[in-house]
C-alpha cells in the first residue's frame, strides 16, 4: 500500500479546512474539467450539472471545460487533489496509486445491471474502496458514470479474434498493467499510450488499434473521423468516468452548496447511465451504417474468455491492488 507524503499533506490540509468551515460560504465560481469531446453526451451532462447548480440559486457558478482543455485525464486527478481544479469528470488512472488498478479489473462486471448495482451504487464495496483511497489524496468521488463496455477499435480484422491465439496486431492500452496483461493474454501485442496519442499512432501505423471506447464513443470519435474499420466487442471492462471534487473546494462550501452540487451530479449520473443503456444498440447500428464491422463473441466464447482472463490475469493484480481489495470487490457479486 502506497501513500505518499504529498498525498498525506494534501488530505490533512483539506481536512483542516473542512473542520474550520462555517455556514457562510460566499458566492463562488468552480472550474469543472472534463475529457469528453465537445459534442459527446458526457459533456452535455457536465453542462446539465452547471445549469442545475445555477438553478438551485445557492451562490455557486460552474464553468465547464470539456475536451481536455484543462489537462488530460491522467493529469486531472493531481490538479483536483491540489485544488487547482475544483471538479472533474474523468477516469481515475492508477498512475497516482497502484491500488487504483482495480478500476480496470477485467470481467468483474457481467452487464448493465452490474454497472448500475456496483459501479453506480456509492455504497458498494467498489465505491467504498475507491473513496478510501481517494480520501488519502484529498479527493471526494460524488457520482459514477459507467458508459458501457469498451471494445477494441481496429484498422483490420484481427487474426483469431475469437480465440486466445496470436492476433498479429499491436494494440494501444492505457496506463494499466492489468489491461496490458489482459490484452496480451488474448493474443495481442500491447503498447501503453496516452489518449491524446491514439489518433496519430493509428493513422501512422504505429499501432493497429486501441482498447479504449464504447460503441457510442467509437462512432462519435473514430467512425465520424473515418478512422478504424472494426470494433471487437469483448465486453471485458466498463468505460467509467467519475464526477469527483477537491476536498479543499468542498471545504469552502456551505451545506446548501454541497447538497446542490451532489444533487446535480447524482442526477446527471442517472441521466447519463439511462442514455447510454438505451442507446448502446442504436450506436452499434450507427457504426454498422458508417461502414464498420462489429465482431461479437458467442455466449459460449464470451464465458470462456471471461474464465480464462479471471484465472490468468486476476492473480497478477495481487501485488498492485492487494488480495483484500480483490476479495472485497468480489463480495459485491455475492
Amino acid at each position: 500500500m502506497r501513500t505518499t507524503t504529498v498525498a498525506k499533506s494534501l488530505a490533512a490540509g483539506a481536512l483542516s479546512v473542512l473542520m474550520s468551515t462555517g455556514a457562510f460560504a460566499e458566492e463562488m465560481t468552480l472550474r469543472f474539467a472534463g475529457v469528453f469531446p465537445i459534442d459527446h453526451q458526457g459533456t452535455k451532462m457536465m453542462e446539465q450539472v452547471a445549469a442545475d447548480i445555477a438553478a438551485a440559486d445557492v451562490g455557486l457558478t460552474v464553468d465547464v471545460f470539456p475536451a481536455n482543455q484543462l489537462g488530460s485525464g491522467e493529469a486531472l486527478f493531481e490538479d483536483v487533489a491540489r485544488g487547482n481544479i475544483d471538479l472533474a469528470a474523468a477516469f481515475i488512472y492508477a498512475d497516482t496509486d497502484p491500488r487504483l488498478e482495480f478500476l480496470s479489473m477485467p470481467f468483474l462486471l457481467g452487464g448493465w445491471d452490474d454497472m448500475d448495482n456496483i459501479m453506480r451504487n456509492m455504497d458498494s464495496e467498489f465505491n467504498t474502496i475507491l473513496q478510501e483511497i481517494t480520501d488519502e489524496y484529498g479527493v471526494h468521488v460524488i457520482a459514477q458514470n459507467p458508459e458501457g463496455f469498451v471494445g477494441i477499435v481496429a484498422t483490420q480484422e484481427p487474426t483469431n479474434w475469437n480465440t486466445f491465439d496470436d492476433k498479429g496486431m499491436n494494440i494501444r492500452v492505457w496506463s494499466s498493467n492489468v489491461v496490458k496483461s489482459m490484452v496480451e493474454t488474448l493474443g495481442f501485442q500491447a503498447t501503453t499510450m496516452a489518449w491524446g496519442d491514439i489518433f496519430p499512432a493509428i493513422q501512422s501505423g504505429i499501432v493497429d488499434g486501441a482498447i479504449c471506447c464504447t460503441k457510442t464513443a467509437t462512432y462519435s470519435i473514430f467512425a465520424k473521423s473515418d478512422v478504424g474499420t472494426h470494433f471487437i466487442e469483448y465486453n471485458s471492462i466498463s468505460e467509467l468516468t467519475s464526477f469527483y471534487a477537491s476536498q479543499r473546494t468542498l471545504a469552502k462550501l456551505n451545506d446548501e452548496q454541497r447538497a446542490a452540487l451532489e444533487a446535480a451530479m447524482t442526477k446527471a449520473s442517472e441521466d447519463f447511465f439511462t442514455y447510454n443503456r438505451e442507446n448502446d444498440a442504436a450506436f452499434g447500428q450507427k457504426l454498422l451504417d458508417s461502414g464498420y464491422t462489429i465482431l461479437s463473441l458467442s455466449a459460449e466464447d464470451q464465458a470462456a474468455m471471461a474464465a480464462h482472463v479471471q484465472e490468468n490475469v486476476w492473480p497478477l493484480m495481487v501485488d498492485s491492488v492487494g488480495q483484500e481489495i480483490i476479495d472485497r470487490l468480489l463480495s459485491d457479486k455475492n
